[in-house]
C-alpha cells in the first residue's frame, strides 16, 4: 500500500512539473508609439517609461494566464516562432491630482507566428488614478493604463482572436 501511493504521488508530481506554456511570445522591450500617433510631447518627454511598462506587465500578466512572454531589444515579424508586434497609438492626459485625473491609453498588435499574420487587437484602458489619485502624478496614472492593458493582452495571447477590441474598447 505504501509503495502504490508513494508511486501515485511521484505521478502527481511529475505531471505537475511537466506542464508548460505553449510557444513563447517575443514581444519589444520597450513598446513604441505608432508612427502616426497623436501624443502630447510633454507625454513622451515626462512619461519616459510607459513602454516599458507595457512590455513588461504584458510579460508578468502573461505569467498568470500561462503564457510565456519573452521580452526583447528588437523584433521580427518574419522570423520562426511566435511574434507580437505592438505600439501605443494614444496617451492622453487631462485633469490633475487636485482636479481629478482623466487619462486613457491605447494600442495595437499583432500576433505573427512563423512569419505569418495570426491576428490583431486595438486596446484602450482609461483611468482616474484609483485609491489616493491626489497623490499621484500623470505619469503614475498612465502607468496604470499600461498595466490594465498588459493584463488584457496577456489575457488575448491565451487564445488570440482576431480584430479583437481589449479593455475600454
Amino acid at each position: 500500500m505504501l509503495k502504490k501511493s508513494t508511486l501515485a504521488i511521484a505521478v502527481l508530481a511529475s505531471s505537475f512539473s511537466t506542464v508548460s506554456f505553449a510557444d513563447p511570445v517575443v514581444v519589444q522591450s520597450v513598446i513604441p508609439y505608432a508612427a502616426d500617433s497623436r501624443i502630447a510631447q510633454n507625454i513622451r518627454n515626462e512619461c519616459t517609461k510607459l513602454g516599458t511598462q507595457f512590455a513588461e506587465f504584458t510579460q508578468e500578466f502573461g505569467k498568470k494566464f500561462k503564457v510565456e512572454v519573452q521580452l526583447a531589444g528588437t523584433i521580427d515579424t518574419a522570423a520562426k516562432g511566435r511574434v507580437l508586434q505592438m505600439e501605443i497609438t494614444e496617451a492622453v492626459s487631462m485633469g490633475n491630482a487636485f482636479m481629478g485625473h482623466n487619462k486613457y491609453a491605447a494600442a495595437r498588435g499583432t500576433l505573427y507566428e512563423d512569419g505569418k499574420k495570426v491576428a490583431e487587437f486595438e486596446a484602450r484602458r482609461q483611468s482616474m488614478g484609483g485609491a489616493f489619485a491626489g497623490y499621484k502624478g500623470s505619469c503614475s496614472v498612465l502607468g496604470r493604463t499600461m498595466k490594465a492593458m498588459g493584463k488584457d493582452v496577456a489575457q488575448w495571447l491565451q487564445a488570440p482572436n482576431d480584430k479583437a477590441l481589449l479593455g475600454d474598447m
